[in-house]
């Protein structure tokens, strides 16, 4: 059976340098970064083109020169919305680096714009691990240590106390069945009573719960589900938009515009043809 799990367990195996980075490049409007969650600090600083970033579902803009940090437990997808998309990510464990800094349960900003400092901290990280001289990994985690700190000092958004901590934790793995059946059966019909029955809670319960973790009603997730799923089948251009619409789950075809139009700003038609104005829509 395909794992359809949200959560992926980062295993960062060298204890001298507790540390991913890469470049990461997409040639074609799109799926970025697939929906996920993890314990790690997953920072994002783009070097060309623009996006979308999610982080528990609230949208932040990408463009050149901005860095996205994806906090600890923070469910995350990311799509471009050029041809060309590329940015350099580097993923840790705060506790790995700082035990103080870690015990604080910060909550950084997701979205810095157009720091010069960032930039030239990040772009010195990578010139690190491209070189590979004698001493790089040093060097690297020296420069990632002032990352850290320049973040904590200037763009910090705001503490958890460790109960609290605790609980976003636990109640996004507490969801993470929720999210996965959602996931696996989106394009046919859903009862939020189902997904309660999931995790034995009732109704009301889970949809208090369900929106103090990720923001938004259970419904708004599901629709946000189908329409991303929408938009992907629409930019292939193999199905009309009536027949995408009721692959992904919608039964009423002017409500599936309707929608779609809300999320995105333009209709379905316009995936397949941009140049069209709005008033052609």
């Amino acid at each position: 059976m395909h794992d359809m799990s949200l959560y992926e367990k980062k295993i960062i195996s060298d204890t001298e340098f507790p540390v991913q980075m890469f470049k990461q490049q997409i040639k074609k409007p799109g799926l970025y970064c697939p929906s996920h969650w993890h314990e790690h600090i997953e920072l994002h600083y783009v070097l060309e083109g623009q996006g979308i970033f999610y982080c528990n579902h609230k949208p932040f803009n990408m463009e050149e020169g901005n860095l996205v940090i994806i906090n600890s437990n923070e469910l995350h997808e990311g799509f471009s919305r050029t041809k060309n998309f590329e940015a350099l990510v580097i993923i840790f464990e705060m506790a790995a680096f700082s035990k103080e800094i870690a015990n604080y349960n910060v909550i950084f900003k997701s979205i810095v714009a157009s720091d010069i400092n960032i930039k030239k901290l990040m772009q010195d990280i990578y010139q690190e691990e491209l070189n590979k001289q004698a001493g790089y990994k040093m060097a690297m985690r020296g420069k990632i240590y002032e990352l850290i700190t320049y973040l904590l000092r200037n763009y910090v958004a705001e503490n958890l106390s460790d109960k609290e901590n605790s609980k976003r934790m636990q109640n996004l793995k507490r969801l993470n069945m929720v999210l996965q059946y959602i996931h696996a059966n989106y394009s046919e019909p859903i009862v939020i009573q189902t997904l309660a029955e999931l995790i034995h809670l009732s109704e009301y319960r889970f949809c208090h719960l369900f929106k103090e973790s990720l923001g938004q009603s259970p419904l708004n997730y599901i629709n946000e589900v189908r329409l991303k799923k929408a938009h992907h089948l629409l930019e292939q251009k193999e199905m009309t938009v009536s027949e995408v619409a009721a692959t992904v789950g919608f039964t009423d075809y002017n409500n599936f515009g309707r929608i779609f139009r809300n999320y995105y700003g333009y209709a379905p038609s316009h995936v397949w043809n941009p140049d069209l104005t709005r008033t052609q829509l």
